[in-house]
């Protein structure tokens, strides 16, 4: 009875220390192969870089038609007939409508080329002169407002090309004003114009524009997935020639959502650092490069 006792005590241990042992290969530790080496960790990796890397603000703003031209009427009276609708394309002076007054018929023409909005009456219609029949509105090119600190004011300039994104799409928008005084909430207006060749913008859409507020030169810049923080230390693992995974401390100098701009007197241009696969390595663990999806 002892004896089976024992027996059944040994075969317990070695279960509870087998079972210990895939547990700690499956938190990603290292574990040897048949012939005892290391096993090999599956990592992807980027390149290190040298550069200048800019830091870019997000400020957000809304489109509207780059210019609005109403349509007027001299005098009050009926309309008689109208030849456009709304969503319409014209011509300067094109004929909009004609209206009977009082002084006779009256001929209602196009100030501008654009496209016909805001068109709700109807022939038969009496309309005054205080109020525009239509509006002309050119969305060709498209003009995005935004509303800024004094600080992120001084960031701008005319004349400055921006990348702006409206609906995952990507424009160019020229600033063509900064304004000096601010507005009733005292923030400081500041406009720019966009191309919309392909029709896609409307009034009133959303546009993040990524405006310049720092630049660091001469600098290495390494994924800012590769960053590892612990401890108030931020370190990288450097890929060298024997495949091994060398732990490389280095100092933040600025940081992006993709880039960031580090100084490591270990690491130089075209150095392979990890991107996914770091967070279960230790340093000099050996690696499986794989590629990325």
């Amino acid at each position: 009875m002892r004896k089976l006792l024992i027996s059944l005590t040994v075969i317990l241990m070695m279960a509870f220390l087998a079972a210990c042992m895939e547990e700690e290969d499956e938190n990603g530790n290292e574990s040897a192969d048949e012939n005892g080496e290391a096993a090999e960790t599956l990592v992807e990796t980027a390149e290190a870089s040298e550069g200048d890397l800019v830091i870019e603000r997000s400020i957000y703003g809304r489109t509207s038609p780059a210019s609005t031209n109403p349509v007027m009427v001299e005098n009050p009276g009926e309309i008689d007939t109208i030849e456009v609708e709304t969503g319409d394309q014209v011509e300067e002076d094109d004929l909009i409508a004609t209206i009977t007054t009082a002084a006779g018929n009256q001929d209602i023409t196009a100030a501008a080329a654009g496209e016909i909005t805001n068109l709700e009456a109807n022939e038969g219609d009496m309309i005054s002169n205080e109020d525009p029949l239509a509006i002309i509105a050119d969305f060709d090119t498209m003009s995005v407002a935004f509303s800024v600190t004094a600080n992120v004011q001084s960031l701008f300039s005319i004349e400055d090309s921006l990348t702006t994104m409206v609906n995952d799409n990507e424009y160019e928008t020229e600033i063509t004003a900064v304004n000096k005084m601010p507005d009733d909430t005292g923030l400081y207006p500041v406009e720019g114009t966009l191309d919309n060749e392909d029709g896609n913008l409307l009034a009133g859409m959303i546009a993040r524009v990524a405006v310049p507020e720092n630049r660091v030169e001469d600098t290495v810049i390494v994924p800012t997935q590769a960053i590892v923080e612990e401890d108030d230390e931020a370190y990288v693992y450097v890929v060298n020639d024997d495949m091994e995974a060398v732990q490389t401390t280095v100092t933040i100098q600025e940081s992006q959502t993709d880039e960031t701009a580090i100084e490591s007197d270990d690491m130089q241009e075209g150095d392979e650092v990890v991107v996914d696969g770091h967070m279960v390595l230790t340093d000099g663990g050996v690696v499986d490069v794989v590629e990325g999806e």
